[in-house]
């Protein structure tokens, strides 16, 4: 480790080939994975938890106090999963009593300027586009895409293989495996680009796009959609998850707008 002009705290547990370049500064209580790279101009606060092989960018904060008037000084942490690339001056605050930590997983790409709030969960394999906002306690699942610019909600859930379109507002949640856009955000049909990059067959997105054909086109609302689904399609993961995510939706889900003639 050679980190000239930069300050480290003797609290903090660095392995032994993280490099961290000039003018960073890593406060006490911080823990940084092997092979990470620390640029220069990095702030990283107590309570980080930065995994192997890691890289942030010049002007980046990690785990600096949450933005809640709520938050009264309680230990809380930021953890950021293995591989994972946080851009030029990305902010990632850390938990408070609700989570009691702000979670980034592994494989993330993190462009520049994004905001990541206090006890949001971010799964895997996860890309936020420059300057996407995110509020507290939003749960994202693996393989979520953000286009830029875009603001999501506090407490809003938006599902694994879900895809949001760059600028958009996104007040509901956002079910798994689908395409969003417009304003109001709407459905925009299945991710099935996304689904078959990721290995998925042809009969699984087939599946998929026959539910949600049923949840978002067959003019019924969500409940009876629900029951419809549960009786005519047969069981398999993608159904079931589905199924929870939109039974447990507590905000409510995104409609289908006025465009019929989706996937």
């Amino acid at each position: 480790m050679n980190q000239p002009l930069a300050f480290v705290h003797h609290g903090a547990k660095i392995a032994q080939n993280v490099v961290i370049e000039p003018f960073s500064s890593i406060q006490n209580d911080v823990e940084i994975g092997e092979g990470t790279w620390i640029g220069p101009n990095v702030t990283i606060f107590e309570g980080a938890r930065i995994g192997k092989n890691c890289k942030i960018f010049p002007g980046a904060v990690i785990s600096a106090i949450p933005q809640d008037l709520k938050f009264k000084g309680e230990y809380s942490t930021t953890e950021i999963g293995d591989n994972s690339v946080i851009r030029e001056c990305v902010t990632i605050n850390r938990g408070t009593v609700d989570k009691n930590k702000t979670v980034v997983g592994k494989n993330c790409l993190i462009m520049a300027y994004v905001h990541i709030a206090h006890d949001c969960i971010l799964g895997d394999n996860i890309i936020l586009a420059n300057a996407v906002q995110l509020a507290g306690h939003i749960n994202l699942g693996d393989y979520v895409f953000i286009g830029g610019t875009s603001a999501v909600h506090q407490f809003v859930n938006i599902g694994a293989h879900a895809m949001v379109a760059g600028g958009s507002l996104v007040r509901k949640d956002v079910p798994p495996f689908i395409k969003s856009a417009r304003e109001p955000l709407t459905y925009g049909g299945v991710n099935s680009i996304g689904l078959r990059r990721r290995g998925f067959s042809n009969e699984q997105i087939e599946e998929i796009q026959n539910i949600y054909r049923i949840l978002f086109l067959g003019g019924l609302n969500n409940s009876a959609a629900i029951d419809k689904i549960e009786l005519e399609l047969p069981a398999t993961a993608e159904r079931d998850e589905i199924i929870n995510f939109v039974r447990n939706s507590e905000r409510g889900i995104i409609k289908a707008g006025l465009n019929k003639n989706l996937d």
